[in-house]
Parts: structure tokens; C-alpha cells; sequence
């Protein structure tokens, strides 16, 4: 009887081949591949990320101990760490971006379906960017003046359905996070959480115009006037819930719509939130609550930095540094949907653990996991930290 694929296969079968051939159309290499193929390095940096490697060589290592399995695994064409560095430096990094954003639409399909909050809204995006720092001796081309070091800056749109990436971008260092917006995809109807750093009123009123709904923290130096005024129960931390209207006369062009101003206090922490949004139909507890929900995007960037390798790199080069940082984005989103297919309820974590260890085991995905003893780590609700997370932090 023929053994059941390895896990590692099992993880790749998530994405289809006819995807990534479609992406690499769209991205053809300037010479014709030899020896080593787009998906034969797309495979080589997963493996990586899966198993936590530190360099290529540590890559091929691992890969050559077991020779009978590699043609399982998915590899056709030689892979050598002079293959892999050469496939780094000079293959564009955008075709593991169009990768991504394949995953992160299936994954988005996936998890549409898991339960969240009755009073929460159905689509709601937390938008937040986060530096990653390399090292200027090595990564020269990064320099960044604010740190006087090397670094790049990762821009994420993540779905608080499932705490999935919707949407993501790297950029230099010193990108305004404000110019993003002009990028993100628009989805009518949808709530987009912000931090006070994507306060733009221009392309704010433009998200308003397309149908869609923003929740962004207030500046202190903004002119208004107060049109409204609404109660609030105060023991509940609210302290305001206004309709107002800007009146510099800048804010006044550039946002011309009637705005919702709630003010939130957290007595413990001695912290004074004010937001600006432009939905008027939500309670004010709900609106501080979606605010609340963009620390998820802040646990995401901090998960994905201590359990994927987007810290230390493989190569040196621009390129090789963003193909690394999306192939971690992909192997994120891989685990994560086939998590969902095969129906393992194990936590991200505790799977990327198991699956390190046991990447080349020939046997069900959901076998593997099912027979692992359940630690104290898993047994404990995630939402029950979330509810814990000082209102300073947002």
C-alpha cells in the first residue's frame, strides 16, 4: 500500500499548482530556470520557515539527509545552496507576494464561517505596520535615519475573523503609514481600526465616499465643533459620545462630512482614548470595543517575529530579504489553512511546533496532531489574554 504523503506535502498541497504557475507568469524570471525551479526555492525557504533553519546551508543539509524523500516532498531540480542564494538575489521577491495574496483569499474563505461577536461588525480590518531592523553592516541599502540602522517596514491589513492577514506590504523603513491607505483594497461596508498615525483626513473622507466604515484615534492639536451630543453611562469608561465638525480650514476641505467623536477612560491605567469615526448607528461601547480589537494586529506582528524567521536572513540583497520576510507570510497562511481543512483545533503555535519536528513523517496531518497530548498552553483560551491586555497598550 502506498504510505500517505509527508506532512510537509501535506502542508504545500494548499496551494494549488496552478496557482503558483499563474503567479509565476506574471513574474517570469529575465533567464530561463536551470537546475533549480521558482517552486523548488519556494519550497526550500517554507521548508525553512517550518523548521526554524538559520542559513541556506542548514536548508540543504536537512534536505539531503533524506534523499528518497525529496521527490515526496515536492523537489524536482537540484537544490544547492549556490542554487538557492542565486534564486534569491536575482528571482523577483513580488512572485512570493502574489503567492500570499492567493493564500490569504483562501484563507479568508475559510475562516468566514467561524463565530465572533454577535454585536461586533461581520467585516471589521485592524491596519497597523511594524519595523522589521536588519543590520546596517550587512543590509547597507536599508538604511534608516530615524535609527540610524537598516530596516524595512511590513504593513498589514489583518481580518479580525480568524486573526487572519487580508492584506499586506513591505516598504522602506521611513514609508508614512498615513500613504497606505491609498493602497489598501476597499470593501464597501467593511470597518477599518486604525492608530492615530493613519489620521489623514483626505483619504479618510475617501473611505467614507467608497462605502466603507474607519474607527481611527484622534490627534490633539484637531479644531471641531460640537453639532451633537449624546449620552453615555459612564461607568462603563465612556465619556462622550459627540457628532462634530471640523474647522481648521484645511480639515474642513479635505473632510467636509459630519464626524463621531467618542471619548474612553480607562481609571486603572489613567488612559484617555478619543476616536473618530464615521458610523453613527453603532453603540459607543462597540465602537470602543472594535479599537480595542487592533491589538490583535499587534499580537500578530509580534507572533510571527518570534515564531518565523523574518529576524535573521538568508541572503544579504533586497531581494532575498522580501522574498524571506513573504515566504514566512505564506507559511503562516499554509498551516493556517490547512489547520481549518483538516479539522485540527491545536493552536498555530503548538502545530509549528509538532510539524518541525516531524516535517518529513509520512503520515495523516490530523493522526500526527490528534495523538499529541494536550500541554496547559493549549487548554487555555486566547480570548481570555485578550481580555486581560491593559487599554494603555491601544
Amino acid at each position: 500500500m502506498q504510505p500517505p504523503p509527508t506532512i510537509f506535502s501535506q502542508i504545500n498541497s494548499t496551494l494549488h499548482p496552478e496557482e503558483f504557475s499563474r503567479c509565476v507568469q506574471l513574474f517570469p524570471t529575465p533567464r530561463p530556470t536551470r537546475g533549480l525551479s521558482e517552486y523548488d526555492q519556494f519550497l526550500a525557504l517554507c521548508f525553512g520557515q517550518l523548521t526554524y533553519r538559520e542559513s541556506l546551508r542548514d536548508i540543504v543539509i536537512c534536505l539531503r539527509a533524506k534523499p528518497n524523500l525529496l521527490y515526496h516532498l515536492g523537489f524536482r531540480g537540484n537544490v544547492s545552496r549556490t542554487n538557492l542564494a542565486y534564486a534569491n538575489q536575482h528571482r523577483d521577491w513580488r512572485l512570493f507576494q502574489a503567492l500570499a495574496q492567493v493564500l490569504m483569499r483562501r484563507a479568508a474563505r475559510l475562516y468566514q464561517s467561524d463565530p465572533t461577536d454577535p454585536d461586533l461588525p461581520h467585516v471589521a480590518f485592524a491596519l497597523d505596520s511594524s519595523i522589521i531592523s536588519l543590520s546596517l553592516n550587512l543590509f547597507p541599502w536599508g538604511y534608516y535615519a530615524r535609527s540610524k540602522q537598516a530596516a524595512l517596514k511590513l504593513h498589514l491589513m489583518l481580518s479580525l475573523r480568524g486573526n487572519l492577514p487580508a492584506w499586506a506590504a513591505v516598504t522602506q523603513a521611513n514609508f508614512p503609514d498615513m500613504k497606505i491607505l491609498d493602497r489598501i483594497p476597499i470593501t464597501p461596508g467593511a470597518y477599518y481600526i486604525m492608530d492615530r498615525g493613519y489620521l489623514d483626513f483626505v483619504r479618510l473622507f475617501r473611505l467614507d465616499q467608497s462605502g466603507s466604515f474607519f474607527v481611527v484615534r484622534n490627534k490633539h492639536h484637531i479644531k471641531f465643533r460640537v453639532i451633537a451630543s449624546r449620552p453615555v453611562n459612564k461607568s462603563t469608561g465612556l465619556r462622550c459620545d459627540q457628532t462634530i465638525r471640523l474647522t481648521s480650514n484645511w480639515s474642513v476641505k479635505s473632510f467636509p462630512a459630519l464626524l463621531r467623536r467618542v471619548k474612553v477612560y480607562d481609571a486603572q491605567n489613567k488612559v484617555v482614548l478619543v476616536l473618530l469615526t464615521n458610523q453613527f448607528d453603532l453603540p459607543a461601547a462597540v465602537v470602543a470595543e472594535l479599537y480595542r480589537k487592533r491589538w490583535q494586529v499587534e499580537l500578530f506582528f509580534k507572533w510571527i517575529k518570534q515564531h518565523l524567521r523574518i529576524r535573521s536572513f538568508y541572503g544579504r540583497s533586497e531581494n532575498a530579504v522580501r522574498s524571506q520576510i513573504w515566504s514566512a507570510i505564506c507559511a503562516y497562511l499554509m498551516v493556517a489553512i490547512a489547520r481549518k481543512s483538516f479539522g485540527i483545533h491545536k493552536t498555530l503555535n503548538e502545530i509549528l511546533q509538532i510539524v518541525s519536528v516531524n516535517i518529513f513523517e509520512q503520515a495523516p496531518m490530523q493522526q500526527l496532531l490528534a495523538n499529541t497530548p494536550e500541554s496547559f498552553e493549549e487548554k487555555v483560551d486566547e480570548s481570555h489574554f485578550q481580555k486581560l491586555l491593559p487599554l494603555k497598550h491601544y
